[in-house]
């Protein structure tokens, strides 16, 4: 199994969409990708520029939306592994976020309904969440326990 961080490659139509969100925003772009499985265009801001990138009552995303004619979603990039998982989750509250020695993440919560969110049908969130993060970070596996 590769586990290993992936290359990142950007086409022209990638880079304009990357221009416009920061011509919006004013804020700086770590990362783009559009993320099939949740049906959304996904925006990975540099730390410290999430709140510039939602803008006031998040009128940005609101923009955004509309520009690109899809939901969107903006997640600060963190150089930690764990805190960048968090914000991957988030709206969904995590209360921990565990990796041990053979690189398996391990998210706890006691909501079941946060759990199913997380999981998704046949696991399929969990499964993309592993593809995103590896984007950045070497990660065998997640578990929701």
């Amino acid at each position: 199994m590769n586990v290993t961080a992936t290359k990142i490659v950007y086409d022209e139509e990638i880079l304009k969409k990357m221009a416009l969100f920061e011509s919006i925003t004013y804020s700086k772009l770590k990362d783009f990708f559009d993320d099939p499985v949740q049906d959304r265009l996904v925006f990975i801001v540099l730390p410290g520029e999430l709140w510039k990138a939602l803008g006031k009552g998040s009128a940005n995303v609101k923009r955004l939306e509309k520009a690109y004619n899809r939901k969107i979603k903006i997640v600060e990039f963190a150089p930690d592994k764990i805190t960048f998982i968090k914000n991957m989750a988030y709206p969904l509250r995590v209360n921990d976020v565990t990796e041990d020695e053979e690189g398996i993440v391990t998210i706890r919560h006691e909501d079941l309904q946060t759990k199913g969110l997380l999981i998704g049908k046949n696991a399929r969130n969990l499964r993309n969440m592993e593809k995103n993060i590896r984007r950045y970070f070497e990660v065998k596996e997640i578990k929701v326990v």
